[in-house]
């Protein structure tokens, strides 16, 4: 495949470990809006550095925003998705429906949007 192809270089961007559970992390529960320490707590096995570095990558391709308030004596930093971020949402609801459709080792999993993903 050429490199310079749309869905080999969105490929290997999004196929990178932890894309996609940050994505989700940032999409779940009714406050769009997540610090890093929030992140990190939901996605215990990520190195910090792995997570940073995740995170920059998603802000560069603007699927997500980094807001910074510096207003406060502590400065607060979250994160939300963009508009793309929002698009890639129905993706991985695709993925997850073929995967609960496809691969037998989901079959704990019934629902699309089962309560232990919160998704």
């Amino acid at each position: 495949m050429n490199k310079n192809c749309v869905i080999y270089n969105t490929a290997d961007f999004l196929g990178k470990k932890w894309t996609f559970l940050i994505i989700l992390e940032l999409y779940k529960g009714k406050n769009k809006k997540k610090r890093y320490s929030e992140i990190k707590k939901k996605l215990p096995e990520i190195t910090p550095k792995i997570l940073s570095q995740r995170l920059k990558e998603l802000e560069q391709y603007k699927i997500i925003t980094k807001n910074t308030n510096s207003s406060r004596p502590l400065i607060k930093t979250e994160y939300t998705l963009t508009k793309s971020g929002l698009g890639i949402i129905p993706i991985i609801k695709n993925i997850k429906s073929w995967a609960l459709k496809y691969n037998t080792k989901n079959k704990h999993c019934s629902e699309t949007n089962c309560e232990h993903c919160e998704f």
